[in-house]
């Protein structure tokens, strides 16, 4: 069953104790999708300076599109959830998926020091594999050296070619923010870091690791790797940076995203990362040991908390969804799914640099899982 309604408008942390328990025993979604507080909160961004935002929500069977807004400012075709989009850190995901399958496979252990696969390039022998999937390694996070100022930042990056060690080598130049284990601290470091033990066990991109153990596996027609190159393939959102002062909408669709790669370089659509995260909680990419892993938690805040390379959501209404949220200039994405995997959400917006239009589109998990 599919229920289309889609429009077309217009215009600093102390230490933090690990939790070693997964996810408090929330219910699952008892009350249905509102739509039609979905509906307001996708214009309410248009209002706020989004062109476009969507929500496509996968539900038991049925299925909700809605969408507002357009895909592309020039043309002013309308956006749709079936717009291919760039998804920023909910890579990270992914590439946590591809690690732990490896821990399955006995070719690395989580609690091993990093320097045990990839010698001499951390400056810490104690930092290891959960650390980094965990955020919790205290590697500087780079992008906030690349991005000050977010718009010049991007420019001087938006083509150019990086290798994971040139990240590393703007990572390690700072000091480390926290003692390994210490605390949760996001750095996009980590998960390059995770990306280079990806090409060093298997002895292959991690392109080939996506597409071999998830892509295929899950028949994902709208993801890809395309890194290096700087285009999206097929019908695709264009994406929209907001200018830090005159507020101007810079159209940042191409680049290479290299400054991210196993960080935050996909390119997907909203039904595949609904379909990802739903097999994701339903054991279908791990061992259900490896499962219990990713679920184990670091607390964030009141309402967050952080796996490998999962964010957990704690909602108004007692329910915790599991997924990740990405940003990569132009584009604001958030997948998650229920805990029984049955009721799945992408929600995008095709801006970025505008902390009022991510607050709104946020609030879309509210009214997908609480009703």
């Amino acid at each position: 069953m599919v229920s289309r309604t889609v429009g077309t408008g217009v215009a600093a942390l102390g230490a933090i104790v690990l939790s070693l328990v997964t996810a408090p025993a929330h219910a699952a979604p008892q009350a249905g999708p509102d739509t039609t507080g979905l509906r307001k909160l996708l214009r309410t961004a248009l209002s706020q300076g989004a062109p476009g935002a969507f929500a496509r929500i996968d539900d038991n069977g049925t299925v909700h599109h809605l969408a507002e807004g357009v895909a592309d400012r020039s043309t002013k075709r309308a956006l749709g959830t079936g717009d291919r989009i760039r998804v920023g850190s909910v890579t990270k995901t992914f590439t946590a998926v591809v690690l732990l399958q490896l821990v399955d496979e006995g070719k690395v252990k989580l609690d091993s020091s990093v320097d045990t696969y990839l010698p001499g390039l951390l400056p810490d022998r104690k930092i290891t594999v959960r650390h980094v999937l965990s955020h919790r390694s205290g590697l500087y996070d780079y992008a906030n050296t690349l991005f000050s100022p977010s718009v010049a930042g991007f420019e001087k990056v938006r083509n150019k070619v990086f290798t994971y060690r040139q990240l590393m080598d703007m990572s390690l130049a700072e000091p480390r923010t926290n003692k390994p284990g210490a605390a949760y601290a996001y750095s996009n470091a980590n998960f390059v870091v995770a990306g280079m033990l990806i090409e060093k066990i298997t002895k292959k991109p991690v392109a080939t690791a996506y597409q071999d153990r998830i892509i295929k596996p899950l028949k994902l027609t709208e993801t890809f790797y395309v890194h290096p190159k700087n285009t999206i393939p097929g019908k695709y959102s264009r994406g929209y940076m907001t200018a830090d002062s005159t507020g101007k909408k810079i159209d940042s669709t191409q680049q290479t995203t290299s400054w991210a790669q196993s960080a935050g370089g996909l390119v997907s659509g909203a039904k595949d990362l609904n379909k990802f995260m739903s097999a994701l909680v339903r054991g279908k990419l791990t061992s259900a040991a490896q499962l219990k892993q990713m679920l184990t938690w670091t607390p964030v805040n009141s309402t967050q908390a952080y796996g490998l390379g999962l964010r957990r959501r704690d909602l108004s209404c007692g329910v915790s969804v599991y997924g990740h949220t990405g940003t990569v200039q132009g584009y604001y994405t958030w997948a998650f799914t229920s805990k029984n995997g049955k009721r799945s959400v992408t929600s995008f917006a095709n801006t970025s640099n505008n902390g009022t239009v991510y607050a709104t589109v946020n609030s879309t998990l509210e009214s997908t899982f609480c009703g």
